[in-house]
């Protein structure tokens, strides 16, 4: 395993699986600031360098999942975002591209973000987990342990001013909370990584495979995005 993957998965074992059952959205590192840099920090290699490392190390990483999937789904978009989109993990028509959110959710994602004046080549997409979960069944809390410290290199590399989470898989995965999607949507919160001097603001809403079976939620995504778009004013 690689040796960052070794120590943030130690650093969540240690801090005990039955941290999806606390009651708020808990941050992590907050007491492990002053922890000893793991060798993350040593690669000085740009920034597509390092995620093709990543997705080596996915590829090397021996996953329940890929036997029964077809395509390992990392990310789309710029490696230079300011936003992080998160989403559940890849469905049929991802597992078949190998690409995040190219099927009906894809195309609302899209429209979701050209109405906060947003192109998909300006946001950085990915999901919790990278196969594809058989039937398109929710990931397990065994599966989202297994992949996070993929997901959490991936933020350490692009270094988003804002994190986007689509879906309660996406936030219970960054918020390390069980609460639900609801109750968590409409205000900010703190994604903190031992490899990041500073947090990063992290706001959950709606995965739009959701709302395209439960439009009546529509309204709250655009506020969520819109709230979004107001951070992104105030940002050079």
């Amino acid at each position: 395993m690689n040796q960052s993957n070794k120590k943030n998965l130690e650093f969540i074992i240690n801090s005990g699986v039955n941290y999806f059952l606390q009651d708020s959205p808990r941050n992590w590192f907050e007491h492990e600031k002053k922890l000893e840099q793991s060798d993350f920090n040593k690669n000085t290699g740009d920034k597509k360098t390092q995620i093709d490392e990543v997705i080596k190390d996915l590829k090397k990483h021996n996953s329940s999942l890929q036997k029964m999937a077809t395509k390992l789904v990392v990310y789309d978009g710029n490696l230079n975002a300011k936003v992080m989109l998160i989403g559940e993990a890849p469905g049929r028509d991802e597992d078949q591209q190998g690409i995040p959110f190219v099927g009906r959710a894809g195309q609302l994602l899209n429209k979701m973000l050209l109405a906060i004046n947003l192109q998909r080549e300006d946001v950085y997409i990915t999901n919790v987990v990278n196969w594809r979960p058989p039937d398109n069944r929710t990931p397990n809390d065994e599966e989202i342990l297994e992949f996070l410290p993929f997901l959490q290199r991936q933020i350490d590399i692009i270094k988003p001013k804002f994190i986007f989470l689509l879906g309660g898989v996406a936030a219970k995965a960054i918020l390390s909370t069980p609460l639900a999607l609801g109750k968590l949507r409409g205000k900010w919160h703190e994604y903190k990584s031992l490899n990041l001097e500073q947090g990063i603001p992290t706001i959950a809403s709606y995965h739009p495979a959701f709302l395209l079976r439960s439009p009546q939620y529509k309204k709250h995504s655009w506020e969520d995005l819109q709230m979004l778009q107001k951070k992104l004013k105030n940002v050079s």
